[in-house]
């Protein structure tokens, strides 16, 4: 179905009845998607102009990834259907470790919930910025294009890597976080700094137990503007997506997005990617970790080593580089980095300190968090015939108190808590295929997104009696 049938947005200054707010987060709609080598011709030539450019401004040419490509049409399929809802949960998951915001607090994830009435369509039509969403735009535009395109662009990553690897699990982790349990990333942190402003926001990790994973840089962005910014952003994209290479130089795969966010028409998510034959975490069975032991921070020298020539080794050129000697450490990293969001997504800071180190930002979950950013582990709800427990958030949509709640599956967070990450990671592998698909659940009233790693986001309007039995500042709004 073409571009062509999607509807008009519902317009009118009345806000909609909370009911159908909820409705609408649950209801599937195919999100547009982009790849063609009509587009990666726009973007290299967006590249060349800027070359260009420089060169005659006297700067450093910057340094893109080699080898994009059109995503092949058979890692699309048919196309890819989401829900608004799960594109929260794919947002709020993305930044539960990311810190975007000021919060030093474990609920930086709820900042998703800004978005709730901002993303419409419906069955057989493609996902567009409702009303309330253009409005929004008029005022913030870069805020909202970059946060909801982190959303659109790790949920079509998440889609083309699982249709890759179908035999593995993928888990996305926020690459700052991840590297910084290695390097020194910017002059704020301990050690040799990096140095470098380039770098992917996520790596994707696409992995089965027993077996090295594989590292997927992904850099995206977003837009209001149009498919010439989208050109250009990809284009940047491309530079950072080359900060980090994972064994050979420039051999490393890697996704680049950049999601086109109109006013007046439907979404569009334009992504090119590099083949690329490294990115993979080989090591010798002797050099295994166990993902159960705490993570020793390591100090790798910055820099990206080219390859040598003429006999001669050049200099290193600014970056991140994980060599074959870091690999099992680096394989360890990410499933401690993911660990750690996750148990930070259900509120429970206890269970996120000894995921992280102390570079990767360990202390803030041990002190106080700001004001309104708090997040404790308390509240458990059976959703969609599943025990969770997490967290949970009150806020008023259009004057009506809701419940936001989030966490993890009641026994894989138990073995998240109990620090036992190998037998919840072969736990959830097993399982990645056997979650409900429903997107409503009837006994909670509301919308619910549930992910392969055992994560949910859920929202309802608050029932009376809870309100009854909480505090009249926790039922006045935020708590």
């Amino acid at each position: 179905m073409g571009l062509e049938s999607w509807g008009n947005v519902v317009e009118g200054n009345e806000p909609k009845n909370v009911r159908e707010v909820l409705q609408q987060l649950a209801q599937p709609s195919n999100v547009a998607v982009h790849s063609s080598d009509k587009l990666l011709g726009e973007v290299e030539a967006v590249a060349a102009k800027d070359d260009e450019e420089r060169e005659q401004n006297e700067l450093d040419a910057l340094r893109r990834k080699p080898g994009l490509r059109p995503v092949p049409s058979r890692e699309l399929g048919a196309g890819v259907q989401l829900t608004p809802w799960e594109v929260l949960h794919t947002f709020g998951r993305a930044t539960a470790l990311a810190r975007r915001g000021a919060g030093r607090g474990l609920a930086e994830h709820w900042g998703c919930l800004k978005y709730s009435q901002a993303l419409e369509g419906t069955l057989g039509t493609f996902m567009a910025l409702s009303a309330e969403g253009r409005d929004t735009a008029d005022y913030y535009k870069a805020l909202q294009s970059d946060e909801l395109g982190v959303g659109f662009a790790l949920a079509v990553a998440k889609h083309v890597l699982a249709r890759r690897y179908p035999d593995h699990s993928v888990s996305v982790v926020p690459a700052d976080a991840a590297l910084r349990a290695g390097f020194a990333v910017t002059g704020r942190d301990s050690g040799v700094s990096v140095g470098y402003r380039y770098r992917p926001q996520y790596f994707a990790e696409v992995w089965k137990p027993g077996q090295p994973s594989r590292v997927f840089p992904i850099a995206c962005k977003g837009n209001h503007s149009g498919v010439s910014t989208s050109h250009t952003q990809l284009a940047s994209a491309a530079v950072h997506a080359d900060a980090v290479h994972i064994g050979g130089w420039t051999d490393t795969p890697a996704l680049i997005f950049s999601t086109e966010l109109p006013v007046d028409g439907p979404m569009t998510v334009h992504v090119l990617h590099a083949p690329g034959n490294g990115g993979e975490l080989t090591h010798p069975a002797g050099e295994a970790r166990d993902l159960d032991l705490e993570l020793d921070q390591d100090n790798i020298f910055p820099g990206i080593l080219p390859p040598a020539r003429d006999g001669e080794n050049p200099d290193s050129v600014p970056g991140f580089h994980i060599e074959a000697d870091h690999f099992a450490w680096f394989q360890h990293a990410l499933a401690r980095t993911g660990a750690a969001g996750l148990t930070a997504f259900a509120g429970d800071a206890a269970a996120t300190v000894p995921y992280l180190t102390g570079r990767q930002g360990r202390k803030r979950y041990e002190g106080i968090s700001h004001a309104a950013i708090g997040s404790v582990q308390d509240a458990d709800h059976e959703l969609l015939g599943i025990p969770f427990v997490g967290t949970d958030h009150v806020l008023r949509l259009n004057r009506t108190r809701v419940e936001a709640f989030s966490g993890v599956a009641e026994d894989l967070f138990e073995h998240l808590v109990e620090r036992r990450l190998t037998h919840y990671r072969d736990e959830v592998h097993a399982r990645r295929s056997s979650w409900p698909t429903a997107t409503w659940d009837d006994d909670w009233d509301g919308p619910v997104s549930i992910h392969p790693d055992g994560s949910v986001l859920a929202l309802r309007v608050l029932p009376e009696r809870d309100c009854r039995q909480r505090n009249a500042p926790a039922c006045s709004g935020l708590r």
